[in-house]
């Protein structure tokens, strides 16, 4: 399931809603993707992108990494 991560916020109701099996797995793609722009803003001028994308990923990965740390807790 493809929640479309890397350009707007995910919402905590529907990442609640998914296993932790495609948790992970959107976790794994956002940080690759993380990887890549932070790759490519370092070998390229990337300014005419929207900035706030390091922003809403780092938040993303945060927001998976914390229900994954909720279930794991309760």
């Amino acid at each position: 399931m493809a929640l479309n991560a890397e350009r707007k916020a995910l919402d905590l109701v529907a990442l609640r809603e998914l296993s932790d099996d495609e948790l992970r797995t959107e976790l794994a793609a956002l940080r690759e993707a993380q990887f890549r722009l932070r790759f490519r803003s370092a070998t390229e001028d990337i300014s005419s992108e929207n900035p706030m994308r390091f922003r809403t990923m780092r938040r993303n990965i945060a927001r998976i990494e914390t229900v994954l740390r909720e279930r794991t807790q309760a």
